[in-house]
């Protein structure tokens, strides 16, 4: 399986989310959604030198990740993609705030340093929630139960059609490759203008297919915003377990924030 077809396959996963396959609590709901609200909240308003306390929030991704199946190891490969996003954030902390935090032996430890730290981590551990919700859930059950939850059409409307481009897009591209392997006789460098004239082929290509299926929508009485959906439809109302299940978690963040857990660095 190519690197085109491995993204393909990812997508479709990741729209699909692990549907019935994860115990009954653990599944799509809007509880967990809200659970997953409160975690972020409550992560990124840790102060910045309480890097201790962040720690204590990786619990939830890893028990999450693990409960539905996914495993926490390919969550944090996946989240290992913002890392230089997140060390370009933070660079400066380190040469701006040179207060010292603690000493480790002779070492010296500033407070920049410090704070770098926390904004890997606070990054993410968000990440990682996030990526277990979809994982979870699916995005387009994301989308849709976030419409349900009141949250303007217009916005999830985008976030739906971003992301079935994006899955349009890499078809054609897959269509391209396909075409140029089989044209090439076995030859894979080309030279740069080919690469450039195969670009514009390629936004022509999309374009116009995504030109077609907008009409499509258009005679199947698309109006701006996708039908309204009850997620009862798909996995039934909340039941007891899951009600527990995010009450208890809620709890257990609230007291990870604000309990007596560690003792942040002065």
């Amino acid at each position: 399986m190519g690197k085109i077809d491995k993204a393909l396959a990812t997508l479709a996963a990741m729209e699909r989310g692990c549907g019935d396959t994860c115990p009954a609590f653990a599944r799509c709901t809007q509880a967990n959604m809200a659970v997953t609200l409160v975690y972020l909240c409550l992560l990124l308003s840790v102060p910045l030198q309480d890097v201790q306390r962040l720690v204590w929030f990786a619990a939830y991704p890893i028990v999450w990740s693990s409960v539905v199946g996914t495993g926490y190891g390919r969550v944090l490969r996946r989240s290992l993609y913002v890392l230089p996003l997140l060390a370009f954030v933070g660079m400066f902390n380190p040469m701006v705030d040179t207060a010292p935090a603690f000493r480790v032996g002779a070492v010296s430890v500033s407070r920049g340093w410090v704070s770098f730290v926390s904004i890997l981590l606070r990054g993410m551990l968000s990440v990682q929630a996030v990526l277990v919700l979809m994982d979870t859930c699916g995005f387009a059950d994301i989308c849709r139960r976030l419409r349900a939850l009141g949250v303007p059409a217009f916005l999830t409307t985008q976030l739906l059609l971003v992301y079935r481009y994006m899955g349009l897009l890499l078809e054609e591209v897959q269509t391209m490759s396909r075409a140029r392997a089989a044209r090439g006789y076995g030859r894979r460098s080309y030279p740069l203008s080919l690469w450039g004239a195969m670009a514009g082929q390629l936004f022509l290509r999309s374009v116009d297919r995504a030109e077609r299926i907008h009409r499509a929508m258009l005679a199947r009485g698309f109006d701006g915003g996708m039908p309204r959906y009850t997620p009862a439809d798909r996995h039934g109302s909340h039941g007891r377990g899951a009600v527990v299940w995010a009450l208890a978690w809620t709890l257990l963040l609230v007291w990870l924030r604000f309990g007596r857990v560690c003792v942040p660095f002065n």
